[in-house]
Protein backbone atom coordinates (compact mmCIF):
# COMPACT_ATOMS: atom_id res chain seq x y z
CA UNK A 1 0.00 0.00 0.00
CA UNK A 2 1.29 3.46 -0.86
CA UNK A 3 1.72 6.30 1.60
CA UNK A 4 -1.16 8.11 -0.12
CA UNK A 5 -3.48 5.18 0.59
CA UNK A 6 -2.34 5.11 4.20
CA UNK A 7 -3.05 8.83 4.63
CA UNK A 8 -6.49 8.44 3.09
CA UNK A 9 -7.31 5.55 5.39
CA UNK A 10 -6.37 7.68 8.39
CA UNK A 11 -8.75 10.45 7.42
CA UNK A 12 -11.53 7.94 6.66
CA UNK A 13 -11.62 8.31 2.89
CA UNK A 14 -10.10 6.77 -0.17
CA UNK A 15 -11.74 8.79 -2.85
CA UNK A 16 -14.46 6.24 -3.49
CA UNK A 17 -18.08 7.10 -3.57
CA UNK A 18 -20.16 6.42 -0.54
CA UNK A 19 -17.75 6.24 2.37
CA UNK A 20 -14.41 5.14 3.76
CA UNK A 21 -12.40 2.45 1.96
CA UNK A 22 -14.80 2.48 -1.00
CA UNK A 23 -17.77 1.14 0.97
CA UNK A 24 -21.17 2.78 0.96
CA UNK A 25 -22.29 4.07 4.33
CA UNK A 26 -25.63 2.29 4.31
CA UNK A 27 -25.95 1.37 8.00
CA UNK A 28 -28.00 3.84 10.02
CA UNK A 29 -28.29 4.38 13.75
CA UNK A 30 -31.29 2.05 14.10
CA UNK A 31 -29.46 -0.81 12.42
CA UNK A 32 -26.14 -0.28 14.21
CA UNK A 33 -27.91 -0.22 17.58
CA UNK A 34 -29.66 -3.51 16.83
CA UNK A 35 -26.49 -5.12 15.48
CA UNK A 36 -24.79 -4.13 18.74
CA UNK A 37 -27.67 -5.49 20.83
CA UNK A 38 -28.09 -8.68 18.82
CA UNK A 39 -24.35 -9.38 18.82
CA UNK A 40 -24.54 -10.19 22.53
CA UNK A 41 -27.50 -12.55 22.20
CA UNK A 42 -27.08 -15.90 20.51
CA UNK A 43 -27.25 -19.64 20.89
CA UNK A 44 -24.68 -19.38 23.69
CA UNK A 45 -27.43 -17.88 25.85
CA UNK A 46 -30.46 -19.73 24.50
CA UNK A 47 -28.83 -23.18 24.55
CA UNK A 48 -25.38 -23.02 26.17
CA UNK A 49 -26.69 -21.59 29.43
CA UNK A 50 -28.33 -24.94 30.23
CA UNK A 51 -24.96 -26.68 30.57
CA UNK A 52 -23.52 -23.75 32.52
CA UNK A 53 -26.45 -23.71 34.98
CA UNK A 54 -25.99 -27.44 35.54
CA UNK A 55 -22.32 -26.83 36.40
CA UNK A 56 -22.49 -23.65 38.47
CA UNK A 57 -26.06 -23.25 39.68
CA UNK A 58 -27.19 -19.70 40.57
CA UNK A 59 -23.57 -18.48 40.72
CA UNK A 60 -23.67 -18.44 36.93
CA UNK A 61 -25.40 -15.06 37.35
CA UNK A 62 -22.23 -13.69 38.93
CA UNK A 63 -20.09 -15.25 36.19
CA UNK A 64 -22.12 -13.47 33.50
CA UNK A 65 -21.98 -10.19 35.42
CA UNK A 66 -18.18 -10.26 35.83
CA UNK A 67 -17.59 -11.44 32.26
CA UNK A 68 -20.02 -8.77 31.08
CA UNK A 69 -17.93 -6.11 32.82
CA UNK A 70 -14.85 -7.43 31.01
CA UNK A 71 -16.72 -7.31 27.71
CA UNK A 72 -17.59 -3.68 28.42
CA UNK A 73 -13.90 -2.91 28.98
CA UNK A 74 -13.10 -4.60 25.66
CA UNK A 75 -15.81 -2.69 23.82
CA UNK A 76 -14.76 0.66 25.27
CA UNK A 77 -11.18 -0.11 24.24
CA UNK A 78 -12.48 -0.84 20.74
CA UNK A 79 -14.54 2.34 20.83
CA UNK A 80 -11.48 4.43 21.63
CA UNK A 81 -9.68 2.96 18.63
CA UNK A 82 -12.69 3.37 16.36
CA UNK A 83 -13.02 7.05 17.16
CA UNK A 84 -9.32 7.49 16.47
CA UNK A 85 -9.70 5.79 13.08
CA UNK A 86 -13.02 4.15 12.03
CA UNK A 87 -12.15 1.49 9.44
CA UNK A 88 -13.98 -1.62 8.29
CA UNK A 89 -11.10 -4.02 8.88
CA UNK A 90 -10.61 -2.56 12.33
CA UNK A 91 -9.07 -5.48 14.23
CA UNK A 92 -6.37 -6.33 11.72
CA UNK A 93 -5.81 -2.64 10.86
CA UNK A 94 -5.11 -1.75 14.49
CA UNK A 95 -2.98 -4.86 15.06
CA UNK A 96 -0.98 -3.97 11.96
CA UNK A 97 -0.45 -0.40 13.12
CA UNK A 98 0.23 -0.88 16.82
CA UNK A 99 1.76 -4.35 17.10
CA UNK A 100 3.28 -5.21 13.73
CA UNK A 101 2.61 -6.59 10.26
CA UNK A 102 2.58 -10.21 11.37
CA UNK A 103 0.05 -9.43 14.13
CA UNK A 104 -2.20 -7.75 11.56
CA UNK A 105 -1.82 -10.73 9.25
CA UNK A 106 -2.66 -13.23 12.00
CA UNK A 107 -5.57 -11.16 13.36
CA UNK A 108 -7.20 -10.62 9.98
CA UNK A 109 -6.99 -14.23 8.87
CA UNK A 110 -7.94 -15.58 12.30
CA UNK A 111 -11.01 -13.37 12.54
CA UNK A 112 -11.93 -14.37 9.00
CA UNK A 113 -11.61 -18.05 9.95
CA UNK A 114 -13.59 -17.44 13.13
CA UNK A 115 -16.57 -16.24 11.13
CA UNK A 116 -16.26 -19.02 8.53
CA UNK A 117 -16.24 -21.61 11.32
CA UNK A 118 -19.04 -19.80 13.15
CA UNK A 119 -21.06 -19.66 9.92
CA UNK A 120 -20.66 -23.42 9.49
CA UNK A 121 -21.58 -23.98 13.13
CA UNK A 122 -24.65 -21.78 13.04
CA UNK A 123 -26.02 -23.00 9.71
CA UNK A 124 -25.63 -26.52 11.13
CA UNK A 125 -27.54 -25.47 14.24
CA UNK A 126 -30.25 -23.83 12.13
CA UNK A 127 -30.65 -27.02 10.08
CA UNK A 128 -30.99 -28.98 13.32
CA UNK A 129 -33.70 -26.64 14.62
CA UNK A 130 -35.70 -27.08 11.42
CA UNK A 131 -36.15 -30.79 12.16
CA UNK A 132 -38.39 -29.74 15.08
CA UNK A 133 -41.11 -28.88 12.57
CA UNK A 134 -40.25 -30.87 9.45
CA UNK A 135 -38.60 -34.23 8.97
CA UNK A 136 -36.23 -33.18 6.21
CA UNK A 137 -32.52 -33.94 5.78
CA UNK A 138 -30.34 -31.41 7.60
CA UNK A 139 -28.14 -30.79 4.59
CA UNK A 140 -31.08 -29.45 2.57
CA UNK A 141 -31.93 -26.85 5.21
CA UNK A 142 -28.26 -25.93 5.59
CA UNK A 143 -27.93 -25.44 1.82
CA UNK A 144 -31.09 -23.33 1.54
CA UNK A 145 -30.11 -21.06 4.44
CA UNK A 146 -26.56 -20.58 3.12
CA UNK A 147 -27.77 -19.65 -0.36
CA UNK A 148 -30.45 -17.24 0.90
CA UNK A 149 -28.10 -15.38 3.25
CA UNK A 150 -25.38 -15.27 0.61
CA UNK A 151 -27.81 -13.73 -1.88
CA UNK A 152 -29.01 -11.16 0.65
CA UNK A 153 -25.43 -10.08 1.40
CA UNK A 154 -24.75 -9.48 -2.29
CA UNK A 155 -27.60 -7.02 -2.76
CA UNK A 156 -26.55 -4.20 -0.42
CA UNK A 157 -25.17 -3.51 3.02
CA UNK A 158 -28.53 -1.90 3.85
CA UNK A 159 -30.28 -5.25 3.33
CA UNK A 160 -27.74 -6.91 5.62
CA UNK A 161 -28.53 -4.25 8.22
CA UNK A 162 -32.28 -4.80 7.85
CA UNK A 163 -31.93 -8.56 8.26
CA UNK A 164 -29.83 -8.08 11.39
CA UNK A 165 -32.32 -5.52 12.71
CA UNK A 166 -35.22 -7.96 12.50
CA UNK A 167 -33.21 -10.98 13.63
CA UNK A 168 -32.14 -9.00 16.69
CA UNK A 169 -35.67 -7.73 17.24
CA UNK A 170 -36.94 -11.32 17.51
CA UNK A 171 -34.25 -12.22 20.06
CA UNK A 172 -34.75 -9.10 22.14
CA UNK A 173 -38.54 -9.45 22.13
CA UNK A 174 -38.30 -13.10 23.18
CA UNK A 175 -36.06 -12.38 26.16
CA UNK A 176 -38.04 -9.37 27.33
CA UNK A 177 -41.25 -11.41 26.98
CA UNK A 178 -39.71 -14.23 29.02
CA UNK A 179 -38.63 -11.81 31.75
CA UNK A 180 -42.10 -10.24 31.94
CA UNK A 181 -43.76 -13.66 32.15
CA UNK A 182 -41.41 -14.66 34.96
CA UNK A 183 -42.14 -11.41 36.80
CA UNK A 184 -45.84 -12.23 36.50
CA UNK A 185 -45.28 -15.74 37.87
CA UNK A 186 -43.33 -14.38 40.84
CA UNK A 187 -45.70 -11.53 41.69
CA UNK A 188 -49.16 -12.75 40.66
CA UNK A 189 -48.52 -16.48 40.85
CA UNK A 190 -50.15 -17.58 37.60
CA UNK A 191 -49.15 -20.75 35.68
CA UNK A 192 -48.21 -24.15 37.03
CA UNK A 193 -45.02 -22.74 38.57
CA UNK A 194 -46.86 -20.02 40.52
CA UNK A 195 -47.01 -21.95 43.80
CA UNK A 196 -43.32 -22.83 43.93
CA UNK A 197 -41.68 -19.83 42.25
CA UNK A 198 -39.56 -17.78 44.63
CA UNK A 199 -36.38 -15.70 44.55
CA UNK A 200 -35.17 -17.93 47.41
CA UNK A 201 -34.38 -20.58 44.77
CA UNK A 202 -31.21 -18.58 44.17
CA UNK A 203 -29.77 -19.67 47.53
CA UNK A 204 -32.01 -22.43 48.94
CA UNK A 205 -30.88 -25.23 46.61
CA UNK A 206 -27.40 -25.83 48.02
CA UNK A 207 -26.43 -22.17 48.28
CA UNK A 208 -25.41 -19.59 45.69
CA UNK A 209 -22.27 -21.65 44.91
CA UNK A 210 -23.75 -25.17 45.18
CA UNK A 211 -20.82 -26.85 43.40
CA UNK A 212 -18.09 -24.57 44.69
CA UNK A 213 -16.28 -21.56 43.27
CA UNK A 214 -14.12 -23.82 41.11
CA UNK A 215 -17.14 -25.06 39.15
CA UNK A 216 -18.21 -21.48 38.57
CA UNK A 217 -14.76 -20.61 37.20
CA UNK A 218 -14.97 -23.59 34.84
CA UNK A 219 -18.11 -22.10 33.26
CA UNK A 220 -16.29 -18.92 32.21
CA UNK A 221 -15.38 -20.42 28.85
CA UNK A 222 -19.07 -21.09 28.17
CA UNK A 223 -19.92 -17.58 29.33
CA UNK A 224 -17.29 -15.95 27.12
CA UNK A 225 -18.42 -18.05 24.15
CA UNK A 226 -21.89 -16.58 24.61
CA UNK A 227 -20.44 -13.06 24.17
CA UNK A 228 -18.50 -13.80 20.99
CA UNK A 229 -19.51 -11.50 18.10
CA UNK A 230 -20.26 -8.53 20.36
CA UNK A 231 -17.25 -6.88 18.68
CA UNK A 232 -18.92 -7.10 15.25
CA UNK A 233 -19.99 -3.48 15.59
CA UNK A 234 -16.34 -2.61 14.94
CA UNK A 235 -16.45 -4.24 11.50
CA UNK A 236 -19.40 -2.01 10.56
CA UNK A 237 -17.37 1.17 11.14
CA UNK A 238 -16.51 1.67 7.49
CA UNK A 239 -20.17 1.45 6.45
CA UNK A 240 -21.87 3.42 9.23
CA UNK A 241 -23.56 6.64 8.14
CA UNK A 242 -22.29 8.59 11.14
CA UNK A 243 -19.70 6.44 12.96
CA UNK A 244 -18.50 9.22 15.26
CA UNK A 245 -21.99 9.50 16.76
CA UNK A 246 -23.56 6.08 16.27
CA UNK A 247 -20.75 3.76 17.39
CA UNK A 248 -20.19 5.31 20.86
CA UNK A 249 -23.93 5.15 21.56
CA UNK A 250 -24.04 1.50 20.48
CA UNK A 251 -21.02 0.58 22.61
CA UNK A 252 -22.41 2.35 25.66
CA UNK A 253 -25.47 0.09 25.55
CA UNK A 254 -23.30 -2.92 26.47
CA UNK A 255 -23.82 -2.68 30.29
CA UNK A 256 -27.61 -2.58 30.18
CA UNK A 257 -27.74 -5.22 27.43
CA UNK A 258 -25.81 -7.64 29.62
CA UNK A 259 -27.69 -6.59 32.76
CA UNK A 260 -31.08 -7.24 31.13
CA UNK A 261 -30.53 -10.06 28.65
CA UNK A 262 -28.12 -12.18 30.69
CA UNK A 263 -28.17 -11.27 34.37
CA UNK A 264 -31.83 -10.26 34.45
CA UNK A 265 -33.04 -13.21 32.38
CA UNK A 266 -31.10 -15.73 34.50
CA UNK A 267 -32.33 -14.24 37.78
CA UNK A 268 -35.91 -14.56 36.57
CA UNK A 269 -35.55 -18.10 35.16
CA UNK A 270 -33.71 -19.44 38.22
CA UNK A 271 -36.30 -17.86 40.51
CA UNK A 272 -39.16 -19.58 38.70
CA UNK A 273 -37.40 -22.92 38.22
CA UNK A 274 -34.82 -24.33 40.69
CA UNK A 275 -31.39 -24.70 39.07
CA UNK A 276 -31.38 -28.42 39.86
CA UNK A 277 -34.09 -29.02 37.24
CA UNK A 278 -31.99 -27.75 34.32
CA UNK A 279 -30.04 -30.23 32.24
CA UNK A 280 -27.13 -29.86 29.78
CA UNK A 281 -28.22 -29.71 26.15
CA UNK A 282 -31.70 -28.42 27.04
CA UNK A 283 -32.47 -24.73 26.63
CA UNK A 284 -33.21 -23.17 30.03
CA UNK A 285 -35.89 -21.11 28.29
CA UNK A 286 -37.64 -24.26 27.06
CA UNK A 287 -37.35 -25.86 30.50
CA UNK A 288 -38.82 -22.77 32.16
CA UNK A 289 -41.77 -22.66 29.73
CA UNK A 290 -42.47 -26.35 30.35
CA UNK A 291 -42.34 -25.86 34.12
CA UNK A 292 -44.86 -23.04 33.78
CA UNK A 293 -47.13 -25.29 31.72
CA UNK A 294 -46.92 -23.12 28.63
CA UNK A 295 -47.01 -25.76 25.89
CA UNK A 296 -46.17 -23.39 23.06
CA UNK A 297 -42.95 -22.38 24.79
CA UNK A 298 -40.78 -25.01 23.12
CA UNK A 299 -41.93 -24.01 19.63
CA UNK A 300 -41.40 -20.32 20.42
CA UNK A 301 -37.89 -20.87 21.75
CA UNK A 302 -37.05 -23.10 18.79
CA UNK A 303 -38.03 -20.27 16.45
CA UNK A 304 -35.94 -17.81 18.46
CA UNK A 305 -32.80 -19.97 18.48
CA UNK A 306 -33.29 -20.56 14.74
CA UNK A 307 -33.34 -16.78 14.32
CA UNK A 308 -30.23 -16.45 16.49
CA UNK A 309 -28.37 -19.00 14.37
CA UNK A 310 -29.35 -17.33 11.10
CA UNK A 311 -28.35 -13.96 12.52
CA UNK A 312 -24.89 -15.25 13.36
CA UNK A 313 -24.47 -16.85 9.93
CA UNK A 314 -25.61 -13.60 8.31
CA UNK A 315 -22.98 -11.72 10.30
CA UNK A 316 -20.39 -14.23 9.15
CA UNK A 317 -21.27 -13.63 5.50
CA UNK A 318 -20.92 -9.90 6.07
CA UNK A 319 -17.68 -9.78 8.04
CA UNK A 320 -15.63 -12.38 6.15
CA UNK A 321 -15.75 -10.47 2.87
CA UNK A 322 -14.68 -7.26 4.62
CA UNK A 323 -11.79 -8.92 6.44
CA UNK A 324 -10.50 -10.52 3.24
CA UNK A 325 -10.66 -7.17 1.45
CA UNK A 326 -8.79 -5.42 4.26
CA UNK A 327 -6.04 -8.04 4.13
CA UNK A 328 -5.82 -7.73 0.36
CA UNK A 329 -5.69 -3.92 0.44
CA UNK A 330 -2.66 -4.21 2.67
CA UNK A 331 -0.90 -6.75 0.49
CA UNK A 332 -1.60 -9.61 2.90
CA UNK A 333 -4.16 -11.42 0.77
CA UNK A 334 -4.94 -12.08 -2.91
CA UNK A 335 -5.49 -8.79 -4.78
CA UNK A 336 -8.62 -10.16 -6.41
CA UNK A 337 -10.47 -9.71 -3.09
CA UNK A 338 -10.05 -5.91 -3.21
CA UNK A 339 -12.74 -5.45 -5.86
CA UNK A 340 -16.13 -3.99 -4.93
CA UNK A 341 -19.42 -4.10 -6.79
CA UNK A 342 -21.21 -0.87 -7.72
CA UNK A 343 -23.22 -1.17 -4.52
CA UNK A 344 -20.02 -1.41 -2.44
CA UNK A 345 -20.07 -5.18 -1.79
CA UNK A 346 -16.80 -7.21 -1.69
CA UNK A 347 -18.25 -9.81 -4.05
CA UNK A 348 -15.34 -12.23 -4.45
CA UNK A 349 -14.38 -12.22 -0.78
CA UNK A 350 -17.96 -12.88 0.29
CA UNK A 351 -18.36 -15.58 -2.37
CA UNK A 352 -15.14 -17.34 -1.38
CA UNK A 353 -16.16 -17.34 2.29
CA UNK A 354 -19.69 -18.54 1.50
CA UNK A 355 -18.23 -21.35 -0.60
CA UNK A 356 -16.21 -22.51 2.41
CA UNK A 357 -19.34 -22.33 4.55
CA UNK A 358 -20.85 -24.86 2.16
CA UNK A 359 -18.50 -27.32 3.87
CA UNK A 360 -21.13 -27.20 6.59
CA UNK A 361 -23.68 -28.52 4.11
CA UNK A 362 -21.38 -31.43 3.29
CA UNK A 363 -20.79 -32.18 6.99
CA UNK A 364 -24.55 -32.18 7.55
CA UNK A 365 -24.86 -34.67 4.70
CA UNK A 366 -22.19 -37.16 5.79
CA UNK A 367 -22.50 -36.84 9.58
CA UNK A 368 -25.66 -35.00 10.66
CA UNK A 369 -25.49 -36.31 14.22
CA UNK A 370 -22.00 -34.93 14.94
CA UNK A 371 -21.89 -31.94 12.61
CA UNK A 372 -22.08 -29.34 15.35
CA UNK A 373 -19.28 -30.70 17.52
CA UNK A 374 -16.99 -31.15 14.49
CA UNK A 375 -16.73 -27.42 13.86
CA UNK A 376 -17.46 -25.62 17.14
CA UNK A 377 -14.21 -26.22 19.06
CA UNK A 378 -12.13 -23.52 17.33
CA UNK A 379 -14.63 -20.67 17.63
CA UNK A 380 -13.93 -19.57 21.21
CA UNK A 381 -10.15 -19.32 21.06
CA UNK A 382 -10.11 -17.61 17.65
CA UNK A 383 -12.76 -15.11 18.73
CA UNK A 384 -10.86 -14.26 21.91
CA UNK A 385 -7.74 -13.55 19.85
CA UNK A 386 -9.57 -10.54 18.37
CA UNK A 387 -10.37 -9.32 21.89
CA UNK A 388 -6.72 -9.70 22.94
CA UNK A 389 -5.58 -7.65 19.95
CA UNK A 390 -8.17 -4.94 20.64
CA UNK A 391 -6.88 -4.55 24.20
CA UNK A 392 -3.19 -4.63 23.29
CA UNK A 393 -3.73 -2.08 20.51
CA UNK A 394 -5.69 0.23 22.79
CA UNK A 395 -2.93 0.13 25.40
CA UNK A 396 -0.31 1.00 22.79
CA UNK A 397 -2.48 3.63 21.13
CA UNK A 398 -3.18 5.37 24.47
CA UNK A 399 0.54 5.45 25.27
CA UNK A 400 1.32 7.06 21.89
CA UNK A 401 -1.56 9.52 22.21
CA UNK A 402 -0.41 10.55 25.69
CA UNK A 403 3.05 11.22 24.29
CA UNK A 404 1.55 13.43 21.59
CA UNK A 405 2.55 11.10 18.76
CA UNK A 406 -1.08 10.48 17.74
CA UNK A 407 -4.29 12.50 18.14
CA UNK A 408 -6.40 11.78 21.21
CA UNK A 409 -9.58 9.78 20.69
CA UNK A 410 -12.90 11.53 21.28
CA UNK A 411 -14.21 8.42 23.08
CA UNK A 412 -11.65 7.44 25.70
CA UNK A 413 -12.01 4.15 27.55
CA UNK A 414 -12.62 4.94 31.25
CA UNK A 415 -9.98 3.56 33.58
CA UNK A 416 -7.66 2.56 30.73
CA UNK A 417 -5.05 1.21 30.50
CA UNK A 418 -5.74 -0.51 33.84
CA UNK A 419 -9.11 -1.82 32.69
CA UNK A 420 -7.51 -3.18 29.53
CA UNK A 421 -4.83 -4.97 31.53
CA UNK A 422 -7.51 -6.43 33.80
CA UNK A 423 -9.44 -7.70 30.77
CA UNK A 424 -6.28 -9.29 29.36
CA UNK A 425 -5.62 -11.09 32.65
CA UNK A 426 -9.23 -12.28 32.73
CA UNK A 427 -9.00 -13.67 29.20
CA UNK A 428 -5.75 -15.39 30.18
CA UNK A 429 -7.54 -17.03 33.11
CA UNK A 430 -10.30 -18.24 30.80
CA UNK A 431 -7.72 -19.79 28.47
CA UNK A 432 -6.17 -21.60 31.46
CA UNK A 433 -9.62 -22.89 32.39
CA UNK A 434 -10.05 -24.17 28.84
CA UNK A 435 -6.79 -26.07 29.20
CA UNK A 436 -7.98 -27.69 32.42
CA UNK A 437 -11.36 -28.68 30.95
CA UNK A 438 -10.90 -31.84 28.91
CA UNK A 439 -13.92 -31.08 26.75
CA UNK A 440 -12.66 -27.62 25.77
CA UNK A 441 -8.99 -28.51 25.47
CA UNK A 442 -9.34 -29.37 21.78
CA UNK A 443 -9.65 -25.62 21.05
CA UNK A 444 -6.13 -25.11 22.37
CA UNK A 445 -4.84 -27.98 20.25
CA UNK A 446 -6.20 -26.30 17.13
CA UNK A 447 -4.63 -22.91 17.89
CA UNK A 448 -0.93 -23.83 17.45
CA UNK A 449 -1.72 -25.72 14.24
CA UNK A 450 -3.45 -22.65 12.82
CA UNK A 451 -0.60 -20.47 14.07
CA UNK A 452 1.95 -22.66 12.31
CA UNK A 453 0.00 -22.48 9.05
CA UNK A 454 -0.15 -18.68 9.32
CA UNK A 455 3.57 -18.52 10.10
CA UNK A 456 4.42 -20.48 6.97
CA UNK A 457 2.01 -18.37 4.90
CA UNK A 458 3.58 -15.17 6.21
CA UNK A 459 7.08 -16.34 5.27
CA UNK A 460 5.79 -17.02 1.77
CA UNK A 461 4.22 -13.54 1.73
CA UNK A 462 7.50 -11.91 2.77
CA UNK A 463 9.36 -13.64 -0.04
CA UNK A 464 6.78 -12.71 -2.67
CA UNK A 465 5.53 -9.34 -1.43
CA UNK A 466 7.95 -7.66 1.01
CA UNK A 467 5.95 -4.42 0.82
CA UNK A 468 2.79 -6.09 2.14
CA UNK A 469 4.72 -7.84 4.90
CA UNK A 470 6.36 -4.60 6.03
CA UNK A 471 3.36 -2.25 5.67
CA UNK A 472 2.78 -1.72 9.40
CA UNK A 473 6.35 -0.60 9.96
CA UNK A 474 5.86 2.31 7.59
CA UNK A 475 2.40 3.35 8.76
Amino acid sequence: MTSVQVDKQHDGTDGAVGGGEGYQRGLGARQIQMIAIGGAIGTGLFLGAGKAIHKAGPSLILAYAIAGLVIFFIMRALGELLMYRPVSGSFSEYAREFVGPFAGFVTGWTYWLFWVVTGITEVTAAATYMTYWWDIPQWISALVFTVILYGANLISVKLFGELEFWFSMVKVTAIIGMILICVGVLTVGFSDAGDTATVAHLWNQGGFFPNGVGSTLMTLQIVMFAFLAVELVGVTAGESKDPKTVLPKAINTVPWRIAVFYVGALIMILSVVPWTEFQPGVSPFVAAFEKMGLGAGAAIVNFVVLTAALSSCNSGMYSTGRMLRDLSLNGQGPKVFTKLTKSGIPLLGTTFSAALMLVGVWINYVAPGKAFEYVVSFATISGMWAWIMILVCQIRYRAKANRGELPQSSFKAPGAPYTSWFALLFIGMVIVMMGIDEGARVSLYCAPVWGLLLGVAYLVLKSRNPEGAAFAKRS
